[in-house]
C-alpha cells in the first residue's frame, strides 16, 4: 500500500510506546489531569481552569450568628503549552538497517520522557513555596525530616509525598547509611546502589536523573517597599471591558526596592523580616503561628520593582482572608527580603501528589498529501504521534515523534524545593 507505514516503522511505533510511561519518574508521581476536549481547548487557546482544594473556617460556641459568610471557590489556571519532538532524515539507504531505526526509537523516547519529567522537576523546584536551606552537605534523614516538619506543621495532609533527590545529594545520603556499622538490607542497598531506602521521613524517595542548578540570589539588599502588600481572596474579578473573569490566587505581587533589581531571578528563595517584623508560615486550618519564618519564591517580575511570589500573602478580616490566611501578619514597609538561595546548588524538589498536575495534550495530523502518522495514548493519558513524508526526488524520508503536554501546581503551599551547602 502506497499511502501506510511499513512493518519496520510500525514496530519501531511500538518500541517507543512500550514502557514509555516507565521513564516518566516523575510524572507518575504527578496527579494526571485529563483535559477538556480537543475542540474546547482550541477555543480556550488550550488553557482552562479548575477548582483550589476549598479551605473552611470554623467557630466556637452554639450561636452562629453573623457566620454564614459567601462561600469562596478558588480556581487555578492549567496551560497545555509544552510540546516536543523528535526528528530525523533517513536516506534509501538508512532504512535498510532496522537496528539504526529501533536506535533511534529508543533515543527518541529518552528525550522525550525526559522532556516530560524536566517540565515537572521545574514546576515544583522553582514554584513550590517551601524551600528547606541545609547549610551542610546532605546527609539523610535529618534532611528529609525538616521537610517532613515544614509541611506537617502548616497542615499538609499525611501520605503521597515525593522527594526528588539529586544525584550527588543523593549518593551523599547514601554514604551516610552504607557507612553503619549495623549489615542491614537498607545499608546494604545504600552501600550497593548509592540509593536510600524509597520510604524515609514520611516522603517516597527517589533520585533523580538530573542535576538541575539553581544560581545563588543575587539582588543585593532588597527591602518591601510599600506596608501590607496582600492578596485579596476572590473566585473572580471585574472589569469594564471584559466583565467577570476566573481570578488566580496563588500570587502576590510585592513591590520591593532592590539594589540589583535587575538581578532577581525566578526561583529565587527569601524570607521577609526579623525578629518583631518577621513574618511566619501558619497552619492552613487552625491558623495557628509556626514560629517559623514563611518562606516565597520569585516566579517572576511582571512590572518595574515589582517581584511576583508564590505563594500568595493572605491575612486580614474578611472570610475570604481568614479562610485562606497563609501568614501570621502582613510584610512592614522596609522589612528586609532574606535570600535563602545563597549559593548555587542543585534543586531537589518535593511535593504533594495532589499539588501537582499533569495534563495531557492534544493536536492533530492531517492525513494525505503524502504526509501519513499513527497514534497511541499511553496509561497516563499522553498522546504520542509517528509522522513519516518521502521526498520523491531523493527517496529521502522525514519522521517524527510529537507529545504534547501542560503542568501546573495547584497549591505552592504542598511544594518546595531543598538546596544543600547553602551559606
Amino acid at each position: 500500500m502506497a499511502n501506510s507505514l511499513t512493518k519496520q516503522e510500525i514496530v519501531m511505533f511500538d518500541q517507543l510506546v512500550d514502557g514509555f510511561d516507565d521513564f516518566l519518574v516523575i510524572a507518575k508521581g504527578a496527579t494526571t489531569f485529563p483535559s477538556p476536549s480537543p475542540q474546547d481547548m482550541s477555543r480556550a487557546l488550550d488553557q482552562f481552569w479548575i477548582p483550589a482544594p476549598m479551605i473552611g473556617q470554623g467557630y466556637d460556641g452554639i450561636d452562629a450568628t453573623g457566620h454564614f459568610g459567601d462561600v469562596t471557590q478558588l480556581n487555578v489556571p492549567v496551560t497545555v503549552g509544552n510540546h516536543k519532538h523528535a526528528s530525523k532524515a533517513f536516506s534509501s539507504y538508512d532504512l535498510r538497517n532496522e537496528y539504526a531505526l529501533g536506535q533511534w526509537s529508543r533515543a527518541a523516547k529518552q528525550f522525550l520522557t525526559s522532556s516530560v519529567n524536566l517540565s515537572l522537576f521545574n514546576t515544583v523546584a522553582l514554584s513550590g513555596g517551601e524551600f528547606i536551606k541545609r547549610t551542610a552537605a546532605a546527609s539523610g534523614f535529618d534532611d528529609l525530616a525538616e521537610a517532613d516538619a515544614a509541611f506537617t506543621e502548616k497542615g499538609v495532609p499525611v501520605g503521597d509525598r515525593l522527594a526528588f533527590i539529586a544525584p550527588r545529594s543523593m549518593n551523599a545520603m547514601a554514604s551516610n547509611l552504607a557507612s553503619r556499622a549495623e549489615a542491614t538490607s537498607r545499608s546494604q542497598n545504600a552501600y550497593e546502589k548509592a540509593l536510600v531506602s524509597q520510604d524515609a521521613a514520611g516522603f517516597q524517595l527517589y533520585k533523580n536523573d538530573q542535576s538541575i542548578p539553581l544560581a545563588a540570589a543575587s539582588g543585593g539588599a532588597t527591602t518591601v517597599n510599600g506596608a501590607n502588600q496582600k492578596t485579596l481572596p476572590a473566585a473572580t474579578t471585574t472589569d469594564a471591558t471584559f466583565g467577570v473573569n476566573n481570578k488566580d490566587n496563588r500570587y502576590t505581587d510585592l513591590v520591593v526596592t532592590a539594589a540589583t533589581y535587575a538581578n532577581i531571578k525566578p526561583g529565587d528563595a527569601f524570607t521577609i523580616g526579623s525578629a518583631a517584623t518577621q513574618v511566619n508560615s501558619v497552619h492552613m486550618i487552625t491558623k495557628a503561628d509556626t514560629g517559623k519564618a514563611k518562606t516565597f519564591r520569585v516566579v517572576s517580575k511582571p512590572a518595574a520593582n515589582t517581584i511576583r511570589v508564590y505563594p500568595a500573602i493572605i491575612f486580614g478580616a474578611t472570610d475570604a482572608e481568614k479562610e485562606y490566611q497563609s501568614v501570621s501578619q502582613l510584610p512592614a514597609n522596609g522589612a528586609t527580603i532574606n535570600w535563602l538561595n545563597t549559593v548555587t546548588a542543585p534543586m531537589s524538589p518535593f511535593f504533594r501528589k495532589e499539588a501537582l498536575l499533569l495534563i495531557p495534550g492534544s493536536f492533530v495530523v492531517e492525513q494525505g498529501s503524502g504526509v501519513i502518522s499513527i497514534s497511541a495514548t499511553t496509561d497516563l493519558g499522553i498522546q504520542i504521534i509517528y509522522t513519516r513524508n518521502t521526498n520523491i526526488n531523493t527517496l529521502a524520508q522525514n519522521a517524527r515523534f510529537d507529545l504534547r503536554w501542560g503542568t501546573a501546581l495547584t497549591n505552592p503551599e504542598m511544594a518546595g524545593c531543598m538546596m544543600f551547602s547553602q551559606t
